[in-house]
C-alpha cells in the first residue's frame, strides 16, 4: 500500500493531501530513510513522523485498504 494512503487509513494523519505534503517536505521516514508518498508500506516497517514539533515512530502491524475507526489501533504500534 502507498505510504500516503496508509497514513490516512490508519488515521496517523487525518487527510491524504496532508500526508502527501508531509512526505514531500521530508518529515516522514520508512526504516530511517526519507520516504516519498508513493513508497510501499509493508508489515514490519518502522515509520517515523515529525509533525507539530513531535517525533513519533510506529511499527506497522497490518496493512488494510479500508479500516473502521475501531480497527485502526491494531494497524500500528507506537515505539518508545
Amino acid at each position: 500500500m502507498r505510504l500516503d494512503k496508509y497514513l490516512k487509513v490508519s488515521r496517523l494523519i487525518k487527510r491524504r493531501t496532508v500526508a502527501n505534503e508531509a512526505c514531500d517536505t521530508g518529515r516522514v521516514t520508512i526504516n530511517d530513510k526519507i520516504a516519498k508518498p508513493s513508497a510501499e508500506v509493508k508489515v514490519g516497517d518502522v515509520i517515523g513522523l515529525r509533525l507539530g514539533g513531535k517525533d513519533v515512530q510506529v511499527e506497522v502491524l497490518s496493512v488494510a485498504e479500508h479500516a473502521q475507526k475501531s480497527e485502526t489501533a491494531g494497524m500500528f504500534r507506537i515505539l518508545p
